[in-house]
C-alpha cells in the first residue's frame, strides 16, 4: 500500500515537473493554464474563438499556451503573418498536416510531397480545366435543382432547413463534378454518400482533437469505412485504371506516382471529399442566411442578377455579390494555420519586436480573429454589411487599414501565400451558380418573418467554413412566369 502512494506522488512529482517551462525574456508571454500537462485544451477545444480573444485581451498579439503538453504560440497581427508564411526553414507545414490526416482520416502518406500535390492541384482548378469543372458542376447544379423543381408548383410551399438544403445539393454537384463519372445518374447512391459524409463531418472536430467519446469511435470508424467502399471506384480493386480522365482517376495516378498503397488511395479518396466539399454548402448557407435576413442586400443581389450581361472575356460582373460573399467569408471562415517550429527561430514582428520561438513549439494563426473580426479594421465587425467590400463608386474595396498603416491582410479565408486554397476558383464559381439559380428559379423566403441567423457551433473553429448550431426554416415553390 505504501508502496503504490509512493509511486502514485512519484507519478504526480513527474508530471508537475514536465509541466514546467522556464521562459526567457524573449519569448512570448506564457499562459500555462492551471491543469498540469492539459494546460488550455478544454477551453481551446470548446470555443477557440472565445478563448483567444481572451488571451489576446490578455497578453496582446503574441503569446504561447499549454495544450495537451506542447506550447503553442498564437500570432494575431496580420501585418506580422509574413513572417511565418514565408519562413519554408525554420517552420514546417507538412508534419502537423501528417498528424491531422492520421487522426481524421486514418491516412497515412509517408512520402507526401506538399508541392508536388499543389502542382497537380494547380492542373485541375486553374485555367483551361477550371473552366471544364465549372462547366460540369453548373450541370449537376441545373440536374439536381430540376429534380427538386419537379416536387414544387407555383402554388404548393415546400419546407425545409436552409442547411439542410444547400449542404445537400451542393454537395451532389460537387459530388458528382469529381467522383461520380461512374455513377452520375445514380441517386441512390449520392444519398447514400451524402448521409455518411453528414455523419463523419459531425465528428471531425473531435477527431482531429481525439476527443471521441466510446460510442462516436465506432460510429466515425463505421462511417469511414462505408465511405471509403462508397468512394472506391471498381477498377481500383483491380489494379486498373480508368479509361476516363476524370478528376478522381487522375488524382489516384497522383498517388501511384508517390508510391501510396492501394488501401491508403483508397483513403486518400475521403480526405479529398472532404476538402472539396467541405465548406461550399456550409458558405451558401451563411450567405442566404444573412440575405434572407437584410432585405436590402437582397434587394441588391436580386437588381444585380436581373441586370447581369457577359463581359467580353465570357466572365459575369457582379461585385455587389462579390462583396456579400467576401463579407460572408470574413465572418464564417475560421481556420487555423498551423505551422511546426523545426528548429529555433527568431520571429520579427512588423512593431519591431522580436521573440525566441523553441524547437518543437508550434505556431499559429487564426485570421477569424484578426483581420477578420477586428475592429480596428472593420467596423462594428460582428454585424453584416453587404457593401462593406465595395467602395462608393461600385468598385471592389481592396483598402484597408489599421493604426494607419494599409494591410496586405484584411481578410484571408483562404489561406494566405503558398498554402492558399488552391481550390478557392472552384468553390466561388460553385457557390455563384447555386445562389444564382434559386434567387433566379425559386420564390425563397424564411418560415418565420422574424427569424434570425442562427448562431455557429462553437466546436468548429479551427476547421474551415463554420457551420450553424441549429437551422434556420425556409420555404420555397416555383417562380411564376412574368
Amino acid at each position: 500500500m505504501l508502496w503504490t502512494i509512493f509511486l502514485l506522488l512519484n507519478g504526480l512529482l513527474c508530471l508537475l515537473f514536465l509541466s514546467v517551462s522556464t521562459r526567457q525574456k524573449n519569448e512570448p508571454p506564457l499562459d500555462k493554464g492551471f491543469i498540469p500537462w492539459l494546460g488550455h485544451a478544454l477551453e481551446f477545444g470548446k470555443d477557440a474563438a472565445k478563448f483567444l480573444t481572451r488571451m489576446k485581451q490578455k497578453h496582446g498579439d503574441i503569446f504561447t499556451v499549454r495544450v495537451c503538453g506542447r506550447y503553442i504560440t498564437v500570432l494575431l497581427d496580420p501585418n506580422s503573418y509574413d513572417a511565418v508564411l514565408d519562413d519554408k526553414v525554420s517552420l514546417d507545414f507538412s508534419r502537423y498536416a501528417q498528424v491531422l490526416m492520421q487522426r481524421i482520416f486514418n491516412l497515412r502518406l509517408p512520402n507526401h510531397n506538399p508541392e508536388t500535390e499543389r502542382a497537380w492541384m494547380e492542373q485541375h482548378f486553374q485555367g483551361p480545366s477550371l473552366a471544364r469543372l465549372s462547366s460540369t458542376m453548373h450541370l449537376h447544379l441545373q440536374t439536381l435543382l430540376r429534380d427538386e423543381e419537379r416536387r414544387c408548383s407555383p402554388a404548393d410551399w415546400r419546407q425545409d432547413g436552409l442547411f439542410s438544403l444547400c449542404y445537400s445539393l451542393l454537395f451532389g454537384a460537387g459530388y458528382l463534378t469529381l467522383f461520380g463519372a461512374e455513377n452520375s445518374n445514380d441517386v441512390t447512391a449520392l444519398a447514400t454518400v451524402y448521409k455518411e459524409f453528414r455523419t463523419f463531418d459531425g465528428l471531425l472536430a473531435k477527431l482531429a482533437r481525439s476527443t471521441l467519446k466510446q460510442e462516436e469511435k465506432r460510429t466515425a470508424s463505421l462511417s469511414q469505412e462505408r465511405l471509403w467502399e462508397l468512394l472506391s471506384p471498381a477498377w481500383l480493386s483491380r489494379g486498373k485504371g480508368s479509361e476516363s480522365s476524370s478528376w478522381q482517376q487522375s488524382y489516384l495516378s497522383h498517388l501511384q506516382t508517390e508510391g501510396v498503397e492501394t488501401e491508403m488511395q483508397r483513403r486518400a479518396m475521403l480526405l479529398q471529399l472532404w476538402a472539396t466539399q467541405g465548406n461550399a454548402g456550409p458558405a451558401a448557407f451563411w450567405l442566404l442566411s444573412f440575405l434572407l435576413t437584410h432585405p436590402e442586400a437582397m434587394r441588391a443581389v436580386r437588381k444585380e442578377i436581373r441586370g447581369l450581361r457577359l463581359q467580353e472575356d465570357g466572365s459575369l460582373h457582379t461585385p455587389v455579390f462579390d462583396s456579400v460573399l467576401s463579407e460572408t467569408l470574413r465572418l464564417t471562415a475560421a481556420a487555423l494555420i498551423t505551422r511546426e517550429v523545426v528548429q529555433d527561430k527568431t520571429l520579427c514582428l512588423a512593431s519591431g519586436q522580436a521573440y525566441h520561438l523553441r524547437q518543437g513549439d508550434r505556431v499559429c494563426m487564426f485570421p477569424f480573429l484578426s483581420p477578420q473580426m477586428d475592429p480596428q479594421i472593420h467596423h462594428d465587425p460582428q454585424t453584416f454589411q453587404y457593401d462593406r467590400f465595395l467602395n462608393a463608386d461600385g468598385t471592389e474595396k481592396k483598402k484597408f487599414y489599421k493604426g494607419g498603416e494599409r494591410l496586405k491582410y484584411y481578410t484571408m479565408p483562404w489561406g494566405a501565400g503558398n498554402n492558399m486554397c488552391v481550390g478557392r476558383h472552384f468553390a466561388v464559381s460553385g457557390i455563384k451558380q447555386f445562389v444564382f439559380m434559386v434567387l433566379s428559379r425559386l420564390d425563397l423566403e424564411l418560415c418565420d418573418p422574424t427569424a434570425i441567423v442562427p448562431p455557429v457551433n462553437p466546436g468548429r473553429y479551427g476547421f474551415g467554413m463554420l457551420q450553424p448550431d441549429g437551422d434556420l426554416e425556409v420555404r420555397y415553390r416555383l417562380k411564376t412566369l412574368q
